[in-house]
């Protein structure tokens, strides 16, 4: 392996969005790994803190775990094989500069990821709109909290997934935690919740499943999949029956509160109880805890959001703050658990179809104006927004859709919703271009694939859930062949006729991103590389000050004013309304699905790493012993789920922690126990958010279902033997 490993370097984990700080320490050459990961106890976020996965991240630096050399394919069926970089970049670059010719540059579109830093981000945004000119980028952040940004929006004005420091969690008096599994998604984040309850607050967990972090919740409420929306109505109803609504905050620091109230009086205890499941002396302690004490705070994370009403639904989880007076004061708030490491980032700087860096309009001309000075474009010449992700993904090979995309850091054959339908648009390209760390499963059908650094291999920042920026170093050089996102595109850009504007230097990037988000809601102009080492990250929005009165940056945003042209925060007029497909007679369950402690994502690089394999090697079926019984399924029995999109299979595991007309499934695994040849694609009208988190399906045994399952759905990726043994 080519490295210059250094005897330390302080950086973070390149998984979730709490960007856990840790220390890589350098190991001589021909050690197994070329550095090793120590813990960190200076960076405030987790405190030397890791969990299994940040422990072991260093495992997928393994020779022989990642892609080192360009792979090109010769003809459509034909096998990968290793090119030059120039032989593969030429491919490229004539395949995207070709489609824009032939067909029109919309028929080029480019797919990022949440895990891209602000550099990377910032500049493959840049890259779709000046070097293709295309309309056609978006990211699968658009997966992970689009419906929170865009009730954020229109709540505050502005979106950030934490408006306070997560140490703030520590000190307020009751959290609602909706929709997340704190304990298996982001572990070292569960000491603020215990340190809260240790200074006498109190958990709330919103889940239909009893998982780990509902297990140390004060109170468990358990809604049918789907039904959040109208649970956090009803909790306002009794808000406002019980006398608890803040008079004062509402009347001074909001505005459309008359609608929110009268629908959330539409919601009574009994209605509401019907549509959950949850019982009304539930909703009532539920209320009681988060009114009894002095400050309070609702988090949500991906349950309340992968709906398609996830804005509606988030909607109303913050009109129980605004109206409890929990918003806009010193340890209350409503807050989003960002997924993601750079979901908050990668957001905020050119990857989504509607947004230009500093978290602009693409449609604003005052906006397009200011990028395209910073990119010395006619801002006529940039492209006015475009689909989002899922849309993006079902154009792909088809009349009029994308022909040719560029994909960087994704894995939507596993990740995407209705997976079995992207995975046949995505083989209907002309070309696929994929750059990625490893041979995921999207990455096995590319056309042309190039070999990405990883995460301790380049330099660059990431902005974690709380919108505090910090700096990712390079502890060793690329392996093999490989190189940096930042070069690729560099080199990419050069050949299309744009040998400047694409720096390979992240620091250089990061400067144009500074100015190019100078005076946008995310502004990132009062920031440096000197500055997030010095101190710890810096939050965002920090503009730039005079040399001797720096901006301070932004711990805690609305203390004084929400971000909406009159300083009101927005209640939301929302009413209950039925998932996109609920049970029927065919369909007779509820599944919703998640991850598990020892995954994270589609898997591609955790897949690969023999300790987490060991903890969690395969997915499973999670089900009630009532359905287990009336099916006649015995611990560890093959299942099969078949929805109108598809069918999955894996083993049973019966525990009395989910409602018995809920199935579970993880997501990390592909072909025949992929979790999302099941979901259903329904999308939220304002975030274009899918529905992950709620479809029906049947379950019976495995043996019992060849009849039943939709036709085609068994032509996945990872089924059979269409991957490299690498993937499997």
């Amino acid at each position: 392996m080519n490295q210059t490993a250094v005897p330390f370097v302080d950086t973070h984990c390149p998984y979730c969005s709490l960007q856990c700080g840790m220390r890589l320490r350098g190991l001589p050459s021909g050690a197994a790994l070329p550095v090793e990961v120590v813990e960190r106890p200076d960076f405030p976020v987790n405190r030397g803190a890791l969990c299994g996965k940040g422990h072991s991240a260093a495992a997928v630096l393994a020779p022989g775990t990642r892609l080192t050399t360009p792979l090109v394919r010769d003809a459509k069926g034909g096998p990968l094989r290793e090119a030059t970089w120039d032989e593969a970049l030429d491919r490229a670059a004539a395949a995207l500069a070709g489609t824009g010719e032939r067909y029109g540059r919309d028929a080029v579109g480019v797919f990022g990821g949440g895990a891209l830093t602000n550099e990377k981000a910032y500049l493959l945004g840049k890259f779709a709109r000046v070097a293709l000119r295309t309309a056609n980028i978006d990211y699968n952040g658009r997966f992970c909290m689009s419906s929170a940004a865009a009730a954020h929006r229109n709540a505050f004005g502005l979106d950030r997934g934490l408006p306070f420091p997560l140490a703030d969690v520590a000190r307020t008096g009751c959290v609602i935690l909706v929709g997340s599994n704190l304990a298996d998604t982001m572990p070292p984040a569960v000491r603020y919740i215990r340190e809260m309850q240790e200074n006498g607050g109190s958990l709330v967990v919103v889940d239909p499943r009893r998982t780990r972090t509902a297990d140390l919740a004060d109170l468990h409420l358990a809604p049918a999949p789907g039904t959040d929306l109208a649970l956090a109505l009803g909790l306002l109803h009794l808000v406002i029956a019980d006398g608890h609504v803040d008079a004062a905050f509402v009347a001074s620091r909001t505005s459309g509160w008359e609608a929110a109230r009268a629908a959330a009086m539409a919601h009574w205890p009994e209605r509401v109880e019907a549509i959950t499941g949850v019982p009304v002396a539930g909703l009532r302690r539920a209320v009681e805890l988060f009114t009894a004490a002095g400050s309070g705070m609702i988090l949500t994370a991906r349950g309340p959001e992968q709906q398609s009403k996830g804005v509606d639904t988030v909607g109303a989880w913050i009109n129980l703050c605004l109206a409890t007076g929990r918003a806009g004061r010193p340890l209350s708030g409503y807050g989003c658990l960002t997924g993601q490491g750079n979901g908050q980032g990668g957001r905020e700087h050119g990857q989504k179809a509607d947004q230009l860096p500093g978290y602009r309009s693409i449609s604003d001309p005052a906006a397009r104006a200011h990028v395209a000075e910073v990119w010395g474009v006619d801002a006529g010449d940039l492209p006015g927004p475009g689909v989002s992700a899922y849309e993006l993904l079902d154009s792909l090979g088809t009349e009029g859709g994308v022909r040719t995309l560029l994909l960087m850091g994704s894995n939507p054959v596993v990740s995407a919703p209705n997976a079995r339908q992207v995975t046949s648009r995505i083989e209907a390209l002309d070309t696929l271009i994929v750059c990625d760390v490893v041979l995921s499963e999207t990455a096995a059908l590319a056309d042309v694939v190039l070999p990405s650094a990883q995460w301790a291999e380049e330099t660059g920042t990431m902005t974690n859930l709380e919108g505090r920026v910090i700096l990712r170093r390079a502890a060793v050089a690329p392996a093999g062949q490989a190189r940096t996102d930042l070069h690729i595109l560099h080199d990419l850009a050069s050949r299309l006729g744009h040998e400047k504007g694409f720096p390979a230097d992240p620091e250089e990037a990061f400067t144009e991103l500074r100015a190019a988000s100078a005076g946008g809601q995310a502004d990132y102009s009062g920031i440096d590389y000197a500055r997030i080492a010095a101190e710890d990250g810096v939050f965002w929005p920090c503009p730039a000050g005079e040399d001797d009165a720096p901006h301070p940056g932004t711990p805690r945003l609305f203390l004084d004013r929400f971000a909406t042209p009159d300083g009101r925060a927005r209640f939301a007029d929302v009413s209950h309304r039925p998932a996109g497909e609920e049970p029927d007679a065919e369909y007779p369950l509820y599944l919703t699905t998640g991850r598990v402690l020892a995954q994270y994502q589609s898997g591609a690089q955790t897949r690969r790493t023999p300790e987490l394999n060991r903890a969690a090697p395969g997915a499973f079926v999670e089900l009630h012993p009532r359905l287990a019984e009336r099916l006649g399924v015995v611990e560890g029995e093959a299942l099969a789920l078949t929805s109108r999109r598809g069918r999955a299979t894996a083993p049973a595991r019966i525990t009395t922690g989910i409602r018995p007309d809920t199935v579970f499934m993880p997501f990390h695994w592909p072909g025949e126990s992929r979790a999302n040849s099941l979901t259903n694609d329904a999308l939220d009208p304002q975030s274009r958010m899918p529905e992950f988190k709620v479809c029906a399906v049947r379950v019976e045994r495995a043996v019992r279902v060849e009849r039943a399952a939709p036709s085609g759905t068994d032509s996945t990726p990872g089924a059979g033997s269409a991957l490299p043994e690498a993937t499997r």
